[in-house]
């Protein structure tokens, strides 16, 4: 009954977070079922708790799996959002630590690439990522909507499975974040005209609230009214169900969106 939140990972995946960090911790045993079945996961928990390795480690894992398989990455696969630019270079660097360590112990996992675009980077940078984007993009709201204007753009996130949305809380009631929510609006319209499901996404916050009311914004413009609950037991209905929602099991048809909340309250890590 019950396992390690570790168990689902590939083994040199599972052994390297085992080594380094030790047990998952509450955010991360707690979300990372939600997200390894394909459902929207808004992560709340404080500032130190892992949530950046919560909403990556099952995006790594799962391009590793892909790779083995022999798919190959012509287009971005996990976007990632945050509305700080100042973030950008250190979930680079942060990433960069696992992708390392976990391939010198694996030297048959495929490399994976993670790109940096924001209004800093220079223009040859920018046409390098264009012509072969990395299977990561770490990015702003302002240069996603700029990469959706674009034909070379489109073609890089035509395919993203993944879409984390990190610091929620700072675009949850501004006008940027309704400026970033027609942007993902539009990214999922984008790849389900290529036939794929709409993409996963995850936020992440140290101290977004009402949680219902940051779901929402994270689920999307679909609307899904069902019971759930609220922090740990307060019914509630929200236009974007909280609890979980089955992933479609074919491609080509559209995710039913919800967001699950995970607001654990958890061990500084």
């Amino acid at each position: 009954m019950g396992g390690s939140a570790l168990d689902g990972f590939l083994p040199p995946v599972r052994e390297w977070f085992a080594r380094t960090l030790g047990e998952p911790t509450a955010p991360q045993a707690r979300a990372w079922p939600v997200v390894a079945s394909g459902r929207n996961c808004l992560v709340v928990a404080p500032t130190g708790s892992g949530k950046t390795l919560t909403a990556f480690m099952w995006a790594l894992d799962r391009i590793w799996r892909d790779s083995d398989a022999g798919r190959t990455f012509a287009a971005t696969d996990v976007l990632y959002v945050s509305p700080l630019k100042a973030l950008n270079e250190d979930v680079r660097r942060n990433l960069r630590v696992p992708l390392e360590e976990i391939r010198e112990n694996a030297p048959g996992l495929a490399e994976i690439g993670v790109g940096v675009r924001s209004g800093d980077t220079p223009a040859a940078e920018r046409q390098r990522m264009l012509r072969r984007p990395p299977a990561i993009l770490i990015t702003t709201p302002e240069s996603l909507y700029l990469l959706l204007t674009t034909a070379q753009g489109r073609r890089s996130l035509a395919s993203v499975r993944t879409v984390v949305v990190d610091e929620v809380h700072a675009v949850c009631g501004d006008k940027r974040g309704v400026h970033l929510a027609l942007s993902l609006e539009r990214l999922a319209a984008l790849v389900r005209a290529g036939g794929h499901l709409d993409p996963q996404r995850i936020g992440l916050s140290a101290t977004v609230a009402p949680l219902l009311a940051a779901a929402a914004f994270l689920g999307g413009a679909d609307p899904t009214s069902t019971s759930s609950t609220r922090r740990w037991g307060a019914p509630c209905t929200s236009r974007c169900a909280v609890r979980t929602t089955p992933k479609p099991a074919a491609r080509g048809t559209t995710r039913p969106r919800s967001s699950s909340t995970t607001s654990p309250r958890t061990r500084r890590r």
